[in-house]
């Protein structure tokens, strides 16, 4: 039965498309054989528009770095914390449509919405990338969590790649500075292993690749000797699994609104096996925000992620152009509000229920 419904709602929507106004199917057909540029993509070489004016972006770090590059999107998926939007991209997507989840995204409301850029992800979308297509050119990233394959493919799509070009070099100006930074405060000290932990209400999941754990190997981070050839990470469902995290410094991903996994985290920090931990022993067990960390997923999320790492480490932070989030923000909306006149900014499941944490992956 819950095929046979499946079934019936992708019906719906190729009805749907099949019933689209005339301009609308005559506008996709003008955008698809002819002009524009041919874009390589996870799903191939995409044909788009020259200039893209309408964007729906379809999973958080192609949101993110929508906003870093001074686009408003027309559409975008809800966030998985802070619902419907994550704080700090708020103000930029003010009034912005909201199209469903990253893993249900509503094709209804997408076509609607009139597009004539759509920005997936292979991961999640493959399975509607022929629906897709019909709505608009749509272009995709492999995975969900490389912030900087997502901010090229957006800029190169947009016809923002100067703009991308400034992040990036703001970028990897902050992790050099950072590097050098570090090393001197720490001396023999660094490089230091880091594992980067996530409390559940019924169990923990420590991470060795994803957003997080690229960025912090960029930063000169090593993984905990437990973590090698795990793939994502492990999820550990004992506390006699404990030493498994053992680090030189543990990032703790929390989400503070959830009274079961404070009472989690408070169980498993009162263990002795806990106590026994060099990150802890050490003091060097810090609490960070799991929107930054691993559910932002660009190159804004990237920075504020950043930023709480100058801070841990009472790093100067602004130390040769190495500049905040805020900052960084800031200079976004600024730009967005100077395009602002040429950058006009009952769902159907269609994918079976799963757990977010491929997002954060």
């Amino acid at each position: 039965m819950k095929i046979h419904a499946q079934a019936r709602r992708l019906w719906l929507v190729v009805l749907l498309l099949s019933l689209m106004p005339v301009a609308s199917i005559a506008a996709l057909a003008a955008n698809a054989p002819q002009g524009g540029r041919i874009v390589a993509n996870a799903f191939g070489d995409t044909r788009i528009p020259a200039t893209p004016q309408r964007v729906v972006t379809l999973y958080q770090g192609a949101t993110d770095s929508a906003v870093a590059l001074g686009i408003t999107p027309v559409g975008v998926v809800d966030s998985w914390l802070e619902k419907p939007m994550y704080r700090y991209l708020r103000d930029a997507l003010s009034g912005v449509e909201h199209v469903g989840l990253e893993t249900q995204p509503n094709l209804e409301k997408v076509a609607w919405l009139d597009p004539d850029l759509i920005v997936a992800t292979r991961f999640r979308h493959e399975r509607v990338r022929p629906l897709l297509e019909k709505i608009a050119p749509t272009v995709a990233t492999g995975t969900v969590f490389d912030f900087k394959a997502t901010l090229a493919l957006m800029a190169e799509a947009t016809g923002r790649e100067s703009r991308a070009r400034e992040l990036m070099q703001h970028w990897d100006d902050r992790v050099a500075d950072f590097r050098r930074q570090i090393a001197d405060k720490l001396g023999d000290d660094w490089s230091q292993k880091a594992a980067v932990i996530r409390f559940k209400s019924d169990h923990v999941r420590i991470y060795s690749t994803g957003f997080a754990g690229s960025i912090l190997s960029e930063l000169g981070f090593e993984q905990p000797d437990s973590l090698h050839d795990q793939g994502w990470g492990m999820k550990l469902t004992s506390e006699e699994n404990i030493p498994v995290m053992n680090a030189d410094v543990i990032f703790v991903l929390l989400e503070p609104d959830d009274p079961a996994i404070a009472r989690n985290y408070r169980h498993w920090r009162s263990h002795p096996l806990w106590q026994r931990l060099d990150a802890v022993q050490n003091e060097r067990v810090f609490e960070v925000d799991a929107v930054n960390w691993i559910m932002g997923g660009g190159i804004l999320a990237a920075n504020a992620m950043l930023d709480d790492l100058y801070v841990h480490y009472g790093l100067d932070s602004h130390r040769e152009r190495a500049s905040s989030l805020s900052d960084t923000l800031a200079a976004t909306l600024s730009s967005q509000a100077a395009s602002a006149a040429s950058c006009p900014g009952e769902s159907f499941q269609l994918f079976p229920a799963r757990d977010e944490e491929p997002a954060a992956c």
